[in-house]
């Protein structure tokens, strides 16, 4: 019960245009079953978002899924991203994948790199 209270106040959510990308890269990818987001130390703000292919789950991961997607977050990263909502932008400086995380005080201009 406690893993499930602590996952409830700290929930991440995932917006609709995030699991439509997430749907199409795992259907072009065989054998992977998940995106994989997870907090570094580094970067230019102090952590790093990472984002990588799982063709695994692990015993301390917190899985969102949604529309077919599915977005594994490791126990320690979920820390530092409770309360956050991963989005996919598409515009006119590219395609990325953005985390609003509203644990973080700056970040930088990239976007994958923040200080809380």
């Amino acid at each position: 019960m406690g893993i499930d209270a602590k996952i409830d106040m700290k929930g991440v959510e995932l917006t609709e245009a995030a699991a439509k990308r997430i749907a199409k890269i795992l259907g072009d990818e065989p054998g992977k079953i998940g995106l994989r987001v997870s907090v570094e130390g580094g970067g230019c703000s102090g952590f790093s978002y990472r984002f990588d292919l799982a063709d695994s789950r692990n015993d301390d991961d917190v899985a969102i899924e949604k529309d077919g997607a599915l977005v594994l977050i490791d126990d320690l990263s979920l820390v530092y991203m409770g309360g956050s909502v991963i989005d996919f932008v598409d515009d006119l400086i590219g395609q990325s994948f953005q985390i609003k995380n509203p644990n973080a005080v700056a970040s930088c201009g990239c976007g994958t790199s923040f200080s809380i």
